[in-house]
């Protein structure tokens, strides 16, 4: 009996994993070359457009799921917390910095178009969305770095 559920388990992971890694990279490429046909012919294709990062997401997710979920064995009661603390790491360290850059882009281009300085411009708000998320991203990571220097004790 657990024989026939390890394969079915193995079998379930193997689906999406093949469904994840392979069948939406696939039919991306095919939106993709949908959308650009019926860009071409001045159809509409943002539809298209978004269907194919939506698989790409698909993707991505499937191979971020599968990574925070093997940071420990199986029967390993920590599984849970070191898949949050991986997933907490990799936004504050990975994405918040990211869109902090997207958004100091975004503000440059607001910038260019209007300088006014109000607490309504465009631009001021950029500005503060990429500062919140450098501080955020920086707090964390010093609550990292406090924790791992704990964790020999107070002396």
């Amino acid at each position: 009996m657990n024989l026939a559920a390890m394969s079915f388990d193995q079998g379930f992971l193997n689906l999406a994993n093949w469904l994840g890694n392979v069948i939406m990279p696939i039919l991306a490429a095919a939106l993709l070359v949908t959308a650009i046909l019926q860009f071409s012919k001045g159809q509409e294709f943002a539809h298209s457009m978004y269907a194919a990062l939506a698989c790409l997401m698909v993707s991505g997710l499937v191979r971020a799921f599968e990574t925070f979920a093997t940071q420990a064995a199986w029967n390993n009661p920590d599984l849970y917390w070191l898949s949050l603390l991986a997933l907490v790491n990799w936004t504050a360290n990975v994405i918040l910095p990211i869109y902090a850059a997207t958004q100091v882009a975004a503000m440059a281009l607001k910038l260019g178009v209007s300088s006014l300085v109000h607490p309504t411009s465009g631009w001021l708000r950029h500005l503060l969305s990429a500062a919140a998320c450098l501080m955020v991203s920086g707090i964390l990571r010093l609550a990292e770095f406090f924790v791992t220097q704990g964790s020999g004790g107070v002396s």
